[in-house]
């Protein structure tokens, strides 16, 4: 859905942000966290403390939130987004438990990752549990079209993470492999969690495939301006430190651009960091040197607004009104993280 604009710099607009959306959907999403809270409980005394450590690490909850205002943009007027939302979290919980494991991280938000402080067994095991959770949620919901629809969305982000390992420090990735890496790992959930909205409103099949098209480019979108923050932003902004990515050796489109506009030396550069994992003190300042003067970071701002404006555009099939100004001003929230 939604037609392609060209890419074009936009004004920054400082008034962005995700207020009105966040006012929108505050009650719903507290009635979201209380049930996330009741079905964390487990004889298992582990579950609650770990899970509970990751959710309480923050973040803006832009999944369930989707879940909330795709259902009110479709006039629901019933409960079942806010199981669906809650299922929605469980399921982006039990990723990030399993990611930080697969990635060997030790901070996630500036904060310690759960691996790090309980170990990759307990993580694995935790995370599979939130994921059982996931499906209870989705049992209890009664829909088959529901389950197909998260159920199909779990299985193409777990294809996502092995698909990821093939680019795993590697600096010769193309941009379509890491798209497609990207599109798997965060757009389909973004794109699940969207989509259901209309599902549980019993709208028609266009508002369905406008709405997925929304949440799958805004996760791609949205995914990209992470990728230049972690060059750009204060550690403040960013909610972990600057460079991460880079001290971990990820290949993100940041510096898949970089090292193929680069000539030998710089290539040479992102082998001996990012796939040797060599770095010394001055590498990450030199890194972001060749992303700006390669043009990388802008770049990648400029492919996120690409798919931001499809997101935008997904939406024109909706009529005018507050949720649907709250997520177009969302939409721009996402890119305008990058200023």
């Amino acid at each position: 859905m939604g037609s392609i604009i060209p890419l074009r710099s936009e004004p920054k607009t400082s008034s962005r942000s995700l207020k009105s959306l966040q006012r929108l959907v505050a009650d719903d999403l507290a009635e979201v966290n209380t049930l996330i809270l009741e079905r964390m409980g487990s004889r298992a005394p582990l579950v609650p403390e770990l899970a509970g450590h990751i959710i309480a690490a923050g973040g803006k909850r832009m999944r369930p939130m989707l879940t909330i205002a795709s259902s009110k943009l479709c006039g629901h007027t019933g409960k079942r987004h806010v199981i669906l939302a809650a299922c929605v979290e469980f399921i982006h919980t039990a990723t990030l438990l399993h990611d930080d494991v697969v990635d060997e991280s030790g901070l996630r938000r500036g904060n310690a990752t759960a691996n790090f402080l309980w170990g990759n067994q307990a993580s694995v095991l935790v995370g599979d549990y939130l994921f059982t959770r996931a499906f209870q949620l989705m049992v209890e919901d009664g829909s088959l079209k529901v389950l197909d629809i998260l159920a199909n969305a779990s299985a193409v982000i777990a294809e996502g993470e092995i698909l990821q390992l093939s680019t795993n420090n590697e600096p010769e990735t193309s941009e379509d492999a890491y798209l497609e890496v990207i599109g798997s790992k965060t757009a389909a959930l973004f794109a699940a969690a969207s989509r259901i909205g209309a599902v549980i409103s019993n709208r028609s099949q266009a508002e369905e495939e406008a709405l997925e098209s929304h949440g799958r480019n805004l996760g791609i979108a949205f995914q990209l301006v992470d990728d230049a923050l972690d060059y750009t932003a204060r550690e403040e902004t960013l909610g972990k430190a600057v460079g991460d990515d880079f001290r971990e050796g990820k290949i993100t489109l940041p510096t898949i651009l970089a090292f193929w506009r680069g000539n030998t030396a710089d290539r040479e550069f992102w082998h001996r960091t990012l796939a040797d994992r060599n770095q010394t003190e001055n590498d990450l300042a030199h890194a972001i040197s060749l992303l700006e003067t390669t043009k990388a970071l802008t770049d990648t701002i400029e492919r996120a607004r690409h798919y931001g404006a499809i997101a935008r555009d997904a939406l024109g099939i909706f009529p005018n009104g507050p949720i649907k100004d709250a997520m177009l001003e969302a939409v721009d929230f996402c890119i305008d993280r990058a200023h």
